[in-house]
């Protein structure tokens, strides 16, 4: 690989780390809103609210599960680069338990709750834009999508909201096991089905295209 395509690679790099700091950060400030937990994370977040376990530590077991599922999806079409994800996923969940430390939000006072949320969204939006325009590892999130997609032969966005509402079934499920099904569910899961997708559309429209020439993908 010559100078080039290494200074070009150490920048998509780069990129996709900040994105996944920013994505990292997006998701704690959804959950400790208080409003409700995004779908993708609503199953850990209810284990969590409903046992007192980590919330990071969960997301991680649960992200492992995604990782495994894909390899079955896949079936004879799995590519074992795919396993790459569970290193993405310890990173990614460190920066969630760091970001829980510091922050620290107690949420209670309904306005200040809807902005924390409003930021955490705007931060997941950007942050899952700029980690998927990377091109790189995929979050196990995403991943488990994309292996559905192609599985089924279905539209991504189609196999997106097919995906947000099992794990929403899911979580209201676990959440009536501990005796309140909206235990990780409400208003944020609502809005950030609604407005995640739409920040990544904006950011891409406005952003994408001089991130890529950037790095040259």
């Amino acid at each position: 690989m010559d100078s080039t395509k290494k200074k070009q690679m150490s920048m998509r790099v780069v990129i996709y780390l900040f994105g996944m700091v920013l994505l990292a950060l997006g998701i704690t400030l959804n959950t400790q809103a208080g409003l409700g937990a995004s779908a993708i994370v609503s199953v850990p977040y209810t284990i969590s609210q409903g046992t007192g376990m980590n919330f990071a530590n969960l997301t991680l077991i649960a992200y492992c599960v995604l990782v495994v599922a894909q390899f079955f999806i896949k079936g004879k079409n799995r590519r074992w680069i795919d396993a790459l994800q569970v290193v993405v996923s310890i990173v990614f969940t460190r920066f969630m338990a760091l970001f829980q430390y510091v922050i620290g939000y107690e949420s209670g006072v309904f306005i200040k709750d809807l902005v924390v949320l409003l930021l955490g969204i705007l931060f997941t939006g950007i942050g899952a834009a700029m980690t998927v325009d990377m091109n790189l590892i995929p979050n196990p999130g995403d991943g488990i999508v994309s292996s559905l997609a192609e599985r089924f032969n279905r539209e991504l966005g189609f196999c997106k909201n097919c995906f947000d509402a099992f794990c929403v079934v899911c979580s209201l499920a676990i959440g009536l096991a501990f005796g309140n099904p909206l235990m990780g569910i409400g208003l944020g899961t609502v809005l950030s089905m609604l407005g995640v997708g739409r920040v990544i559309y904006f950011f891409n429209k406005a952003a994408k295209a001089y991130l890529q020439q950037f790095t040259m993908i």
